[in-house]
């Protein structure tokens, strides 16, 4: 008896250690048990413990940032992906073709959020967010006032500022229109 007292216990602190189910073990004296079960399990577990470590490096890879800790710290944030939820303020031509921070009129467009600290609307010209014309023409009804969320790389922080390159927009409210 005191055998299988020690037994249980030492099975008990094992599994405890490697993670191993104590009720399986116990109750698994009369039962056949296939070997390839449990390589799937082992590898089903496996290939799901990669699928959810892959979404969590993702997940974590994209900051969430108000607009101001962007421009109060550009460099912070330089060479990462983050993501933006602001007020649409324009499309505009700001920051194009400037040589530090190269992007050509040609393919870009620059569109500017407002400043959330105010409740006037007054643009926050210290963040460029740049949108390949191609996406922008899918964002053509946007107006001043339309909630959107975005992300992008900060690609520069030349003259100080935010420079960031968007790769996803997002219309979140559109801006109710007074009759």
């Amino acid at each position: 008896m005191k055998n299988k007292i020690f037994i249980a216990i030492t099975v008990f602190v094992f599994g405890l250690c490697f993670g191993i189910n104590i009720s399986d073990i116990v109750f698994a004296e009369n039962t056949p048990v296939k070997n390839t079960s449990v390589k799937t399990t082992v590898v089903e577990k496996s290939q799901n413990t990669v699928l959810n470590s892959k979404l969590t490096q993702k997940a974590e890879e994209i900051a969430c940032v108000k607009p101001l800790d962007l421009v109060d710290n550009p460099d912070v944030y330089l060479n990462k992906k983050v993501k933006i939820t602001a007020i649409f303020d324009k499309f505009s031509i700001l920051g194009l073709d400037y040589k530090p921070a190269m992007r050509s009129s040609e393919k870009y467009i620059t569109f500017l959020i407002q400043r959330p600290e105010v409740s006037n609307d007054i643009p926050l010209s210290e963040l460029k967010n740049f949108l390949t014309r191609e996406m922008a023409e899918k964002f053509i009804d946007l107006n001043n006032g339309d909630t959107i969320e975005y992300t992008g790389t900060v690609f520069s922080s030349a003259l100080g500022d935010a420079w960031v390159d968007v790769d996803n927009l997002t219309v979140l409210k559109k801006k109710e229109v007074k009759k």
